[in-house]
């Protein structure tokens, strides 16, 4: 699910004290020749609070499977995002289809300023000061993979300094 993204060091679930979030459940028709078949399709962000995040995506015919099955899909697809004590390491940006999520690091106290899906994901994350900006598209499936892009573009001073080939110090004195 993350193959695009470098950098991204996956975890398995074995070990991991996993807080679930709803962030939205959807009621879905199909209709057929014989009448509408109705659904249900939930999304779920579960986090240890500490780093590790991960989404999934549930389908099921009544709400209580759905969002069992998003849980189960979620912890298949958890991954590290590097964090800066309880804020990021730099500001980022992250698109998906219509949404667009701006993440910028808060000074300590700030608390976390996000609404909706973001806030669900940034809470699973661990993070406690950020300030973020939910533009465009509104769907809480767009926004939480939009999130994600950004979280999956975070990368810690250590990562880019080994990256350049530099020390930290030359990396934050020039």
């Amino acid at each position: 699910m993350y193959q695009d993204y470098k950098n991204v060091e996956t975890v398995k679930p074995g070990g991991l004290d996993l807080k679930d979030r709803l962030v939205g459940v959807q009621r879905v028709t199909k209709v057929t020749k014989g009448g509408r078949a109705f659904g249900f399709s939930a999304i779920v962000v579960v986090g240890d609070e500490n780093g590790v995040v991960g989404q999934g995506l549930g389908k099921s015919k009544d709400v209580a499977s759905a969002i069992a099955k998003g849980i189960e899909d979620a912890k298949k697809n958890l991954v590290r995002i590097p964090l800066n004590k309880v804020t990021l390491p730099h500001e980022q940006k992250g698109k998906y289809a219509g949404a667009r999520v701006n993440l910028l690091p808060a000074a300590p106290g700030t608390g976390l300023i996000a609404g909706g899906a973001v806030r669900a994901v940034l809470e699973a994350v661990g993070v406690h000061d950020v300030l973020s900006k939910s533009q465009g598209s509104s769907n809480p499936h767009n926004v939480v993979k939009a999130t994600f892009d950004a979280l999956l573009q975070l990368r810690s001073a250590e990562t880019v300094a080994k990256q350049r080939g530099i020390t930290l110090e030359k990396l934050y004195k020039g």
